[in-house]
């Protein structure tokens, strides 16, 4: 069995923030799939499936960003999932603008949500999807930046990157060696 949890923002202030581009991946993905997000446990929405034949659990943790770990571990031990069955997707100020960096394990960077996830599972051992969202712009605040609005000109090649992110996820489920994208 897999996990596959997508980081961001609960509520519609946030839907379309470059900080919910994991939420807005786990979405699609649970679309391609037939998943429905329709339970609700571990302070997270989520739904079982399967996706190249393997058993899988997608989720959005709604503790918002920086608790994502909690939610993630206690769905992790829960379902006995280890960590090398469960993929984090989220986004990330140090890629290039839709391009999709995908990693075995790291450290979290300057991403909150991630740090809250490698220290609630205890391990930087585990597949993540990052999403890039480029560089905080000039005379921005980081966290203005990250929850501010996709804007509509561009927000369609955000929104492409989330189908190859979601290949990605697919290909490591399938147990392929996926680059980056």
């Amino acid at each position: 069995m897999w996990l596959i949890a997508g980081l961001g923002n609960p509520g519609k202030e946030y839907a379309y923030t470059w900080h919910n581009m994991g939420f807005l991946t786990v979405e699609l993905l649970a679309e391609h799939n037939g998943i429905s997000l329709n339970k609700n446990k571990f302070d997270a929405r989520y739904g079982k499936g399967k996706i190249e034949e393997c058993d899988v659990i997608i989720m959005e943790p709604l503790t918002f960003m920086n608790n994502s770990g909690i939610s993630v571990a206690a769905a992790s031990k829960f379902f006995k999932i280890p960590a090398d069955h469960v993929i984090v997707v989220y986004d990330d100020i140090d890629i290039a603008r839709g391009k999709i960096r995908v990693r075995d394990k790291g450290s979290a960077g300057t991403h909150n949500g991630m740090k809250s996830v490698i220290a609630h599972m205890g391990t930087e051992v585990f597949p993540r999807v990052r999403i890039g969202t480029g560089p905080v712009p000039e005379h921005w605040d980081l966290v203005d930046y990250v929850l501010s609005e996709v804007p509509k000109d561009i927000r369609q090649e955000i929104f492409d990157s989330f189908e190859t992110a979601c290949d990605a996820v697919s290909e490591i489920i399938a147990g392929k060696k996926v680059s980056d994208k």
